[in-house]
Protein backbone atom coordinates (compact mmCIF):
# COMPACT_ATOMS: atom_id res chain seq x y z
CA UNK A 1 0.00 0.00 0.00
CA UNK A 2 2.81 2.61 1.14
CA UNK A 3 4.49 1.95 -2.50
CA UNK A 4 1.11 2.69 -4.38
CA UNK A 5 0.86 5.81 -2.52
CA UNK A 6 4.44 6.96 -3.34
CA UNK A 7 5.32 5.35 -6.52
CA UNK A 8 4.08 8.50 -8.87
CA UNK A 9 6.23 10.58 -6.76
CA UNK A 10 9.72 8.79 -6.88
CA UNK A 11 11.09 10.94 -9.89
CA UNK A 12 11.46 14.25 -11.11
CA UNK A 13 8.85 13.85 -13.39
CA UNK A 14 5.94 13.25 -11.24
CA UNK A 15 7.20 15.80 -8.50
CA UNK A 16 7.28 18.30 -10.93
CA UNK A 17 3.42 17.62 -11.82
CA UNK A 18 2.50 17.43 -8.29
CA UNK A 19 4.03 20.90 -7.69
CA UNK A 20 2.30 22.16 -11.12
CA UNK A 21 -0.78 20.78 -9.49
CA UNK A 22 -0.72 22.41 -6.48
CA UNK A 23 0.25 25.63 -8.00
CA UNK A 24 -3.26 25.64 -10.30
CA UNK A 25 -5.51 24.13 -7.85
CA UNK A 26 -4.34 27.41 -5.39
CA UNK A 27 -4.11 29.75 -7.93
CA UNK A 28 -7.78 27.90 -9.83
CA UNK A 29 -9.04 27.22 -6.56
CA UNK A 30 -8.98 30.90 -5.40
CA UNK A 31 -9.92 32.75 -8.17
CA UNK A 32 -12.73 30.38 -9.67
CA UNK A 33 -14.93 31.48 -6.61
CA UNK A 34 -15.07 35.22 -7.92
CA UNK A 35 -15.45 33.81 -11.85
CA UNK A 36 -18.67 31.35 -10.32
CA UNK A 37 -20.06 34.30 -8.21
CA UNK A 38 -19.43 37.23 -10.81
CA UNK A 39 -20.96 34.93 -13.39
CA UNK A 40 -17.82 34.70 -15.41
CA UNK A 41 -17.58 30.60 -16.02
CA UNK A 42 -18.61 31.35 -19.61
CA UNK A 43 -16.21 34.36 -20.30
CA UNK A 44 -13.23 32.35 -18.93
CA UNK A 45 -14.30 29.42 -20.82
CA UNK A 46 -14.47 31.78 -24.08
CA UNK A 47 -11.33 33.37 -23.71
CA UNK A 48 -9.35 29.66 -23.19
CA UNK A 49 -10.85 28.69 -26.37
CA UNK A 50 -10.12 31.58 -28.18
CA UNK A 51 -6.38 31.71 -27.50
CA UNK A 52 -5.76 28.86 -29.40
CA UNK A 53 -4.68 30.65 -32.34
CA UNK A 54 -1.36 32.29 -30.54
CA UNK A 55 -0.47 28.99 -28.88
CA UNK A 56 -0.39 27.36 -32.13
CA UNK A 57 1.63 30.12 -34.25
CA UNK A 58 3.96 30.19 -31.07
CA UNK A 59 4.24 26.45 -31.32
CA UNK A 60 5.38 27.21 -35.11
CA UNK A 61 7.52 29.78 -34.84
CA UNK A 62 9.64 28.22 -31.74
CA UNK A 63 8.41 30.92 -29.19
CA UNK A 64 7.40 30.30 -25.38
CA UNK A 65 4.12 29.05 -25.11
CA UNK A 66 3.55 31.68 -22.96
CA UNK A 67 4.00 34.12 -25.12
CA UNK A 68 1.58 32.69 -27.65
CA UNK A 69 -0.94 32.79 -24.71
CA UNK A 70 -0.73 35.96 -23.58
CA UNK A 71 -0.38 37.64 -27.36
CA UNK A 72 -3.73 34.87 -27.84
CA UNK A 73 -5.68 35.69 -24.73
CA UNK A 74 -5.18 39.62 -25.90
CA UNK A 75 -6.67 39.13 -29.33
CA UNK A 76 -9.50 36.72 -27.26
CA UNK A 77 -10.23 39.67 -24.84
CA UNK A 78 -10.86 42.27 -27.34
CA UNK A 79 -12.77 40.37 -29.58
CA UNK A 80 -15.29 39.18 -27.32
CA UNK A 81 -15.75 42.85 -25.93
CA UNK A 82 -16.52 44.01 -29.21
CA UNK A 83 -18.36 41.66 -30.03
CA UNK A 84 -20.04 42.13 -26.61
CA UNK A 85 -20.95 45.26 -28.05
CA UNK A 86 -23.56 43.83 -30.74
CA UNK A 87 -26.90 43.90 -29.54
CA UNK A 88 -28.67 42.99 -32.56
CA UNK A 89 -27.56 39.20 -31.98
CA UNK A 90 -27.19 39.07 -28.57
CA UNK A 91 -23.81 39.51 -26.19
CA UNK A 92 -23.54 35.59 -25.78
CA UNK A 93 -24.58 34.65 -29.67
CA UNK A 94 -21.68 37.74 -30.62
CA UNK A 95 -19.28 35.56 -28.04
CA UNK A 96 -20.52 32.08 -29.19
CA UNK A 97 -19.59 32.82 -32.82
CA UNK A 98 -16.18 34.70 -31.91
CA UNK A 99 -14.99 31.95 -29.69
CA UNK A 100 -15.72 29.28 -32.49
CA UNK A 101 -14.06 31.26 -35.19
CA UNK A 102 -11.04 31.79 -33.45
CA UNK A 103 -10.95 28.46 -31.89
CA UNK A 104 -11.71 26.83 -35.91
CA UNK A 105 -8.62 29.63 -36.60
CA UNK A 106 -6.20 27.52 -34.51
CA UNK A 107 -7.62 24.35 -35.77
CA UNK A 108 -6.77 25.43 -39.43
CA UNK A 109 -3.30 27.00 -38.21
CA UNK A 110 -2.55 23.25 -36.38
CA UNK A 111 -3.13 22.01 -40.17
CA UNK A 112 0.18 23.69 -41.19
CA UNK A 113 3.76 20.91 -42.31
CA UNK A 114 5.26 22.78 -39.95
CA UNK A 115 3.08 22.03 -36.63
CA UNK A 116 5.21 20.25 -33.78
CA UNK A 117 4.10 16.51 -33.69
CA UNK A 118 2.42 16.83 -30.03
CA UNK A 119 0.04 19.73 -31.16
CA UNK A 120 -2.59 17.76 -29.17
CA UNK A 121 -0.46 19.01 -25.72
CA UNK A 122 -1.75 22.42 -26.78
CA UNK A 123 -5.41 20.81 -26.55
CA UNK A 124 -4.60 18.74 -23.30
CA UNK A 125 -1.97 19.97 -21.78
CA UNK A 126 0.71 17.63 -20.53
CA UNK A 127 1.45 18.36 -16.46
CA UNK A 128 3.81 15.22 -16.91
CA UNK A 129 6.22 17.40 -19.36
CA UNK A 130 6.27 20.63 -17.10
CA UNK A 131 10.27 22.11 -16.69
CA UNK A 132 11.71 23.76 -13.78
CA UNK A 133 11.39 26.77 -16.25
CA UNK A 134 7.54 26.31 -15.94
CA UNK A 135 6.87 25.81 -12.36
CA UNK A 136 8.68 28.89 -11.84
CA UNK A 137 6.32 30.56 -14.09
CA UNK A 138 3.33 29.47 -13.09
CA UNK A 139 4.28 29.61 -9.06
CA UNK A 140 5.30 33.65 -10.22
CA UNK A 141 1.85 34.32 -11.91
CA UNK A 142 0.13 32.11 -9.17
CA UNK A 143 1.62 34.44 -6.32
CA UNK A 144 0.53 37.98 -8.70
CA UNK A 145 -2.80 36.83 -8.94
CA UNK A 146 -3.18 35.44 -5.38
CA UNK A 147 -1.83 38.44 -4.14
CA UNK A 148 -4.21 40.60 -6.35
CA UNK A 149 -7.10 38.80 -4.38
CA UNK A 150 -5.63 39.36 -1.25
CA UNK A 151 -5.83 43.24 -2.07
CA UNK A 152 -8.78 43.00 -4.31
CA UNK A 153 -10.64 41.28 -2.09
CA UNK A 154 -12.92 43.84 -0.21
CA UNK A 155 -13.68 45.27 -3.29
CA UNK A 156 -14.57 42.16 -4.74
CA UNK A 157 -17.14 42.22 -2.12
CA UNK A 158 -18.35 45.29 -2.29
CA UNK A 159 -18.91 45.26 -5.87
CA UNK A 160 -20.05 41.68 -6.24
CA UNK A 161 -22.88 42.05 -3.49
CA UNK A 162 -23.87 45.32 -3.87
CA UNK A 163 -22.98 46.93 -7.52
CA UNK A 164 -25.48 49.80 -7.66
CA UNK A 165 -23.59 51.36 -4.10
CA UNK A 166 -20.34 50.78 -4.81
CA UNK A 167 -19.65 53.76 -5.94
CA UNK A 168 -20.87 55.23 -3.33
CA UNK A 169 -18.48 53.45 -0.53
CA UNK A 170 -15.73 54.25 -2.97
CA UNK A 171 -15.22 51.32 -4.75
CA UNK A 172 -15.47 51.59 -8.99
CA UNK A 173 -17.21 48.30 -10.34
CA UNK A 174 -15.72 48.80 -14.23
CA UNK A 175 -12.57 48.80 -12.50
CA UNK A 176 -12.52 45.93 -10.40
CA UNK A 177 -14.58 44.21 -13.75
CA UNK A 178 -11.28 44.90 -15.48
CA UNK A 179 -9.21 43.64 -12.34
CA UNK A 180 -10.94 40.54 -12.21
CA UNK A 181 -10.81 39.85 -16.20
CA UNK A 182 -7.03 40.36 -16.34
CA UNK A 183 -6.62 38.16 -13.30
CA UNK A 184 -8.22 35.16 -14.99
CA UNK A 185 -6.29 35.76 -17.95
CA UNK A 186 -3.58 35.10 -16.06
CA UNK A 187 -4.75 32.32 -14.48
CA UNK A 188 -5.55 31.03 -17.83
CA UNK A 189 -1.93 31.17 -18.66
CA UNK A 190 -0.95 29.64 -15.46
CA UNK A 191 -3.39 26.10 -16.31
CA UNK A 192 -3.06 25.94 -19.81
CA UNK A 193 0.58 24.54 -19.41
CA UNK A 194 -1.13 21.73 -17.43
CA UNK A 195 -3.88 21.29 -18.43
CA UNK A 196 -4.32 22.65 -22.17
CA UNK A 197 -6.50 24.74 -24.28
CA UNK A 198 -9.56 22.75 -23.50
CA UNK A 199 -9.24 21.60 -20.17
CA UNK A 200 -8.21 24.87 -18.18
CA UNK A 201 -11.94 25.53 -17.80
CA UNK A 202 -12.37 22.69 -15.30
CA UNK A 203 -9.68 23.74 -12.59
CA UNK A 204 -11.46 27.39 -12.78
CA UNK A 205 -14.89 26.25 -12.34
CA UNK A 206 -15.44 23.26 -11.30
CA UNK A 207 -13.76 23.41 -7.74
CA UNK A 208 -15.34 26.52 -7.10
CA UNK A 209 -18.80 25.63 -8.16
CA UNK A 210 -18.40 22.15 -5.73
CA UNK A 211 -17.27 24.46 -2.93
CA UNK A 212 -20.72 26.79 -3.60
CA UNK A 213 -22.29 23.88 -2.77
CA UNK A 214 -20.85 23.12 0.87
CA UNK A 215 -20.23 26.55 1.96
CA UNK A 216 -22.04 30.27 1.30
CA UNK A 217 -18.91 32.41 3.33
CA UNK A 218 -16.61 33.59 0.90
CA UNK A 219 -13.44 32.79 2.85
CA UNK A 220 -14.98 29.11 3.79
CA UNK A 221 -15.90 28.98 0.21
CA UNK A 222 -12.30 30.03 -1.42
CA UNK A 223 -10.62 27.46 1.34
CA UNK A 224 -12.81 24.35 0.50
CA UNK A 225 -12.14 25.12 -3.52
CA UNK A 226 -8.48 25.56 -3.09
CA UNK A 227 -8.62 22.16 -1.16
CA UNK A 228 -10.95 20.43 -3.21
CA UNK A 229 -9.06 21.60 -6.70
CA UNK A 230 -5.81 20.19 -4.83
CA UNK A 231 -6.85 17.14 -3.75
CA UNK A 232 -8.54 16.38 -7.17
CA UNK A 233 -5.35 17.05 -8.92
CA UNK A 234 -3.28 14.38 -6.79
CA UNK A 235 -6.10 11.82 -7.63
CA UNK A 236 -5.87 12.53 -11.10
CA UNK A 237 -2.13 12.02 -10.93
CA UNK A 238 -2.62 8.57 -9.30
CA UNK A 239 -5.11 7.47 -11.80
CA UNK A 240 -2.51 8.69 -14.36
CA UNK A 241 -0.01 6.89 -12.90
CA UNK A 242 -1.57 3.77 -12.04
CA UNK A 243 -4.28 3.09 -14.49
CA UNK A 244 -2.26 4.85 -17.60
CA UNK A 245 -4.46 7.71 -18.50
CA UNK A 246 -3.67 10.71 -20.00
CA UNK A 247 -3.33 12.85 -16.76
CA UNK A 248 -4.88 16.28 -17.87
CA UNK A 249 -8.12 14.39 -19.07
CA UNK A 250 -7.56 12.54 -15.34
CA UNK A 251 -7.59 15.55 -13.54
CA UNK A 252 -10.72 16.92 -15.12
CA UNK A 253 -12.26 13.65 -14.56
CA UNK A 254 -11.57 13.52 -11.11
CA UNK A 255 -12.61 17.55 -10.68
CA UNK A 256 -16.14 16.47 -12.44
CA UNK A 257 -16.14 13.26 -10.18
CA UNK A 258 -15.45 16.13 -6.80
CA UNK A 259 -18.13 18.27 -8.05
CA UNK A 260 -20.68 15.51 -8.32
CA UNK A 261 -19.78 14.12 -4.56
CA UNK A 262 -20.16 18.34 -3.55
CA UNK A 263 -23.53 18.47 -5.25
CA UNK A 264 -25.04 14.66 -3.38
CA UNK A 265 -23.01 16.20 0.24
CA UNK A 266 -25.16 19.64 -0.62
CA UNK A 267 -28.31 17.89 -0.94
CA UNK A 268 -27.96 15.94 2.35
CA UNK A 269 -27.23 18.67 4.06
CA UNK A 270 -23.28 18.62 4.61
CA UNK A 271 -21.78 21.75 4.83
CA UNK A 272 -18.27 21.40 6.17
CA UNK A 273 -17.66 25.47 5.57
CA UNK A 274 -20.75 26.56 7.37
Amino acid sequence: MLDWLLDPWRDPIGLRALAEVVALGATGGALGCWIVFYRLAYSAESLAHALLPGLVIAALAGFPLVLGGAAGVLVAAVAVALAGRTPAIGSDTAVSVVVTALLGLGALLALSPDTPARLQELLFGDVLGVTDGDLALAAGLGFVVLGALAVLHPSLLVVGFDRTSAKALGRAPVAIDIALGVLVALAILVAVQGLGNLLVVAVLVAPAAAARRLTRRVPAMMAVAVAIAIGAGVAGLYASYHLETAAGASIAAALVLAYAAARVAGALGVRPGG
